[in-house]
């Protein structure tokens, strides 16, 4: 669970200590849903401060400068917050989609093979669909398209 230390430059998964198994547990079991509940859910709620920061900023920052160099900087500046936002705004999706499969009982095994993704990739990856090898497998197919 999260560890009492924090600073402003850690992120949310960065708060959590890495799971410790058992020796014979179950795996996905309700501790282990449990504990990346608690990470994606910890994620999710970074991720929209960070929505919530843009928009403000957005709005109090806006200036119509007068010299085009200026407005140009700050439309630019504000392209690349976007950007980013819309890319959180992707992995917001993500963590949604991986607690509906927890809910369901499928988070944690690969979409593709159904073997377990793996408690390690997990930690690293908490919203990941597929084991090593078959993710593995679909980059090296993207890389030859």
């Amino acid at each position: 669970m999260p560890t009492t230390t924090s600073t402003n430059t850690e992120s949310a998964m960065d708060a959590f200590e890495p799971y410790q198994e058992q020796k014979g547990e179950e795996y996905m079991n309700e501790k282990q849903q449990d504990h990346f509940k608690a990470i994606l859910l910890a994620w999710k709620k970074e991720l929209m401060e960070e929505v919530d920061k843009t928009v403000t900023h957005m709005k109090d920052d806006a200036t119509n400068f007068p010299d085009p160099s200026d407005r140009a900087s700050q439309e630019e500046e504000f392209a690349l917050e976007l950007r980013t936002r819309d890319r959180e705004r992707k992995l917001i999706k993500k963590i949604d989609e991986s607690i509906i499969l927890m809910d369901s009982e499928e988070y944690g095994f690969c979409e593709t093979c159904g073997v377990n993704i793996g408690i390690r990739r997990l930690e690293a990856r908490p919203t990941a669909t597929q084991c090593i090898d078959c993710k593995e497998l679909d980059e090296r197919k993207e890389k030859t398209s």
